[in-house]
């Protein structure tokens, strides 16, 4: 499939790793004008450089907020007042016993996880509107559906995404905008690796502990291993295209059949 993004400018929440970085470099390869983002300059350097030293032609910029606030959310509609394609990424996630979260990481989940995405859905739907053309993606996980006992908070924030990004998709309803959420499925990168370790055990080679943790925790995943961000970033780059047109208010799964589900 020829998917040829040129023309248009994509903003990736988030992006300095991970994910996030995958996505952009898979907007940037088709042709978007693309937009990273982080919270600290370094951070945001290091992940252009990388980029351009994988992609020379590639016309890529960075945008350093703290999207989670709502002034980090201006900063960025400052830089970038006209976007095209815009992937809500950024989200944390840690393990912690249900009892033991309190009010203070409950709000901290909800401003990053989820208002994060409904400031910048806020803020840029209304000029994708006027030109009668966008794509507006959450980035949430198979624990929107199959809630984890060991980070209900992060389960019930991605949930939370899935409402969001269907009340939006009405919002815009036959304006040539679309809005989905993509599900994702356990994911290979650096901060789930900490994870994974963190939950089978550190002295374990990283095969043995990732065949581990996918029998032991995450036994539903008919992929049985975890999931490649670029995995991820080939759904995201087909649904910011124009053969996506269709395709608005779902939420479409990348998440190597872990939600025992047979409807998306």
């Amino acid at each position: 499939m020829d998917i040829d993004l040129r023309g248009r400018t994509a903003f990736v929440s988030g992006s300095t790793k991970g994910i996030g970085h995958a996505i952009a470099a898979g907007l940037a390869r088709a042709g978007a004008a693309t937009i990273v983002n982080g919270r600290a300059e370094d951070s945001v350097t290091g992940a252009l450089d990388a980029l351009r030293t994988r992609l020379p032609e590639a016309d890529l910029r960075g945008v350093v907020a703290d999207v989670a606030t709502a002034e980090g959310a201006e900063a960025v509609r400052a830089e970038a007042p006209d976007v095209d394609i815009l992937v809500n990424n950024l989200g944390i996630f840690s393990a912690r016993p249900v009892l033991e979260i309190d009010d203070e990481e409950w709000r901290r989940y909800f401003e990053v996880n989820v208002l994060s995405g409904v400031r910048l859905a806020r803020l840029y739907l209304p000029g994708m509107t006027e030109r009668g053309w966008g794509r507006v993606q959450f980035i949430a996980s198979d624990s929107a559906v199959v809630t984890p006992a060991e980070m209900v908070h992060y389960g019930v924030s991605k949930t939370a995404l899935l409402a969001v990004s269907r009340g939006y998709a009405k919002a815009v309803a036959g304006t040539g905008v679309t809005v989905n959420t993509v599900l994702a499925g356990p994911t290979h990168t650096a901060g789930v690796e900490d994870f994974v370790a963190e939950m089978v055990g550190e002295d374990l080679p990283w095969d043995e502990a990732q065949r581990r943790f996918m029998t032991e925790h995450r036994p539903n995943s008919l992929l049985q291993r975890l999931i490649e961000p670029e995995e991820i970033a080939s759904m995201v780059v087909y649904l910011s295209s124009p053969h996506a047109s269709a395709t608005t208010g779902g939420a479409v799964r990348v998440d190597g059949g872990y939600v025992d589900a047979i409807l998306p």
